[in-house]
């Protein structure tokens, strides 16, 4: 089946020319005109861009998700790509309605009227793994409007082939590439597919939501929407219907008099609350999934990836952050060593100076002079010189990164990322590390302590009582040493009687 899919992929590629897109940069033209003139019958006619976001819908979720992904990058993509993919946000082809209707119909055991009082056929998103369709609940069941979002059928077998060939390439890659083992892509991989099958149950969809909702319940800076349960199964979620702007239409945010300045500032604040106090992320936030309340709050969709940190992570994430904020590069390569993230006998001064020479260059400049994917690639040619590990379990962490940060180029290209930022890091450390982080600790040990205070006395009076056992390895040790001489000796006995046996019988064989 690999071999099929791949097949198809290298068809898909050389019907919509994305073979010209790559051989475009050779200076000469030769292989354009070359790889045009052995496929004569395509026709490109229509644009670049159009044609590689038709591509990546053909070619199905995996691919549509990559594209979400690049179009929030457009420092790193020409303007017609990046506004092209931008539609593969919100705008996926939406499959038949009447297909919808029966996996409704389906999940429930029963007729779409008696479930809803009234049901809009027409989509009004579609996206690579499902559609949103209106509906109202009938009068029994609250008379509310409601969002349902219903899964694409069969796409299970499509996801789990794409899955199989990128492990492949990964295979290939851990391979042929002397940076692939440290790079770890089948890990990466295994994560992404991880994330990509949660997508699948939108009932542990709905079960995201519900967390995050009770994470930012009255916030000011946030709005989730509520999951109607009692509506929900694997293929179909039902929640509140929320009504606002989509944050890409900025000139219809500006009509409405919201101010970008802080819209952008919020975005970052609400990004590193959940990662520092919750540890429990959304992690797909590209512009699609995002919306603007009428009173400026952000309104977050799409639950389907999220991810979640450790306290561990969390520790080592804050205090690479603080410091790189303080531009104390000593500290950040500390903490890369302290991590594991980079080997114990890495000089800590040589990755000091890597790491200054490529992150200094950014600071005290406004977001729109700062080329982020340059910095990530020399970052990425830094790691590669000091063997540091790529973390399979901050992929995520990373993807939404740049997310937020594709976010707040199109909101205020202005807005300083670090200079938000460090406050709100700072306080968090603060209260991780400091005397509130103490008491913060005491309060949650409490119960624990409270057991385990009473028993102290008992504790140490048995330790005091009972001397500790002998160590007994060394005689241990001195009785497999004569077993060992002792089965060396059976050995060469065995083979004396062996030989002595065939000198007795061998005159009777001659």
């Amino acid at each position: 089946m690999r071999f099929f899919r791949l097949l198809k992929i290298a068809s898909v590629a050389s019907r919509f020319g994305l073979d010209e897109m790559v051989l475009e940069h050779e200076p000469t033209g030769t292989l354009v005109r070359v790889a045009n003139a052995m496929q004569f019958w395509r026709k490109l006619d229509t644009p670049r861009a159009v044609r590689l976001r038709q591509a990546l819908e053909a070619l199905g979720p995996i691919f549509v998700k990559f594209g979400q992904v690049l179009s929030t990058r457009r420092d790193l993509l020409p303007q017609d790509i990046a506004d092209e993919l931008a539609k593969l946000q919100d705008q996926v082809p939406p499959f038949d309605s009447a297909l919808a209707i029966r996996e409704i119909e389906k999940a429930y055991g029963r007729p779409l009227a008696a479930v809803f009082a009234e049901f809009n056929p027409v989509p009004v998103a579609s996206a690579s793994i499902a559609q949103v369709h209106f509906a109202r609940l009938h009068a029994s069941d609250g008379g509310h409007e409601v969002a349902v979002k219903v899964l694409r059928p069969n796409m299970r077998p499509v996801i789990a082939h794409d899955l199989a060939l990128l492990d492949t390439f990964a295979g290939l890659l851990e391979k042929l590439w002397s940076d692939g083992k440290r790079l770890k892509p089948r890990e990466v991989v295994a994560e992404f597919a991880k994330y990509l099958y949660d997508e699948l149950d939108l009932m542990r969809e709905a079960a995201n939501a519900s967390q995050l909702r009770r994470n930012f319940a009255d916030s000011k800076l946030l709005l989730v929407p509520g999951i109607h349960w009692d509506f929900c199964t694997s293929t179909v979620m039902v929640m509140e219907r929320m009504h606002g702007t989509p944050i890409s239409q900025i000139a219809s945010l500006r009509a409405q008099g919201i101010d970008l300045t802080r819209l952008s500032a919020a975005g970052v604040e609400i990004f590193f609350t959940q990662v520092f106090r919750d540890g429990f992320f959304h992690a797909d936030m590209h512009p699609g999934n995002i919306f603007v309340a009428p009173d400026g709050r952000y309104i977050a969709l799409d639950f389907g990836i999220v991810g979640t940190l450790t306290d561990t992570d969390k520790n080592y994430l804050a205090q690479n952050f603080v410091a790189f904020f303080r531009r104390d590069y000593k500290r950040v390569a500390e903490a890369h060593i302290e991590s594991g993230w980079a080997p114990k006998d890495t000089r800590v001064d040589e990755f000091e100076a890597a790491i200054r020479a490529v992150c200094e260059p950014i600071f005290d400049r406004p977001l729109k002079e700062i080329s982020f994917g340059r910095v990530l690639l020399r970052l990425f040619q830094t790691s590669r010189r000091f063997n540091v590990e790529i973390q399979p379990q901050l992929v995520m962490l990373q993807k939404t990164l740049l997310n937020v940060e594709g976010l707040g180029r199109q909101l205020d290209p202005e807005l300083d990322l670090w200079k938000t930022a460090k406050p709100f890091l700072e306080r968090w450390m603060d209260e991780q590390v400091g005397w509130r982080g103490l008491w913060n600790n005491l309060k949650h040990e409490a119960p624990y302590l409270a057991r385990t205070l009473p028993q102290l006395p008992r504790l140490v009076h048995q330790s005091l009582a009972n001397p500790p056992a002998p160590d007994i390895t060394p005689q241990l040790e001195k009785l497999l040493q004569a077993q060992r001489v002792q089965n060396r000796w059976l050995g060469g006995i065995a083979v004396l009687l062996a030989v002595m046996a065939a000198a007795l019988l061998l005159p009777y064989f001659v």
